[in-house]
C-alpha cells in the first residue's frame, strides 16, 4: 500500500519539484498540494493522508499552527517539517506542535525519503544538518516565552493582523463577528503588553508566527 502524502508549501515551484521527485519513488503517492496552512488542514481532513510535508513560513496560516491543528484533531496524519529555517526556535516550535521530523530544504533528497519511512513507522527524524543539541535546548526553554500565553485563536488573529488584514476581513475569513475579533485583539495586546500593530508585527516575526518574506 502506498504512503499517501500532501505537500504544503506556498511556492508552486517547490511543490512541483517535490511532487516530481516523490512520485518517482516506489510506494509514495502525492495525493494533493496546499499553498498555505489553512488549505493543508482542510485537505488533511478530507483526504486523511499518511504524511503532510509542511513548510513553516506560509501566508494566511503558518505551518506551525497548521501542524498543531492537524495533530490535535487525531486524524492519524503525521507531519514532516521541510523548511529553510535552521533557527532553533522553528525546530523547537514544530516539534512542540507535533511534527515527527524536521528537515532543511537544502538537505539531501535521500534524507527526505528516510524521514518519510521513519515517520510512517512512528519514529522521529532530525536531518543531519541540525545538531541534536537543538532538541535538548528546546526541552529546557520551551513554553517560557510570551507566545505561550496566547490561545491558538489569538495566535491565528495575531498572524493575520501582522500580515495586514483588517478586523472586518479577519472576521469574514474566520466567520466570526467583528466584535469577537476586536476582543481577541485586545486580549493579545494585553497579554503581550504590546499596543500597536507595528510592534505586534515585529513580535510575530521574531517569534516565528509569521514571515513576511515568504
Amino acid at each position: 500500500m502506498s504512503v499517501k502524502i500532501i505537500i504544503a508549501d506556498d511556492h508552486k515551484i517547490m511543490r512541483d519539484g517535490l511532487r516530481n521527485l516523490l512520485e518517482k519513488e516506489s510506494g509514495l503517492e502525492v495525493i494533493a498540494e496546499a499553498k498555505n496552512g489553512r488549505e493543508a488542514i482542510q485537505l488533511t481532513e478530507q483526504l486523511r493522508p499518511d504524511i503532510v510535508i509542511m513548510d513553516i513560513s506560509m501566508d494566511d496560516l503558518n505551518g506551525m499552527d497548521a501542524t498543531r491543528a492537524i495533530v490535535g484533531k487525531g486524524w492519524g496524519t503525521k507531519v514532516i517539517a521541510l523548511s529553510m529555517h535552521a533557527d532553533k526556535r522553528f525546530v523547537a516550535g514544530m516539534f512542540e506542535a507535533g511534527a515527527m521530523a524536521y528537515l532543511l530544504k537544502d538537505c539531501a533528497y535521500n534524507e527526505l525519503i528516510q524521514a518519510i519511512r521513519q515517520t510512517v513507522s512512528g519514529r522521529t527524524y532530525l536531518c543531519s544538518m541540525i545538531s541534536g543539541v537543538v532538541i535538548r535546548d528546546y526541552i529546557q526553554r520551551m513554553r517560557k516565552n510570551e507566545a505561550s500565553l496566547l490561545s491558538p485563536r489569538e495566535k491565528e488573529i495575531l498572524q493575520l493582523l501582522a500580515e495586514g488584514s483588517t478586523t472586518k476581513r479577519i472576521a469574514d475569513q474566520l466567520k466570526v463577528s467583528v466584535k469577537t475579533v476586536e476582543t481577541h485583539r485586545q486580549h493579545v495586546m494585553e497579554k503581550l503588553n504590546i499596543f500597536s500593530i507595528a510592534e505586534l508585527t515585529k513580535y510575530a516575526i521574531k517569534e516565528g508566527i509569521t514571515s513576511l518574506d515568504s
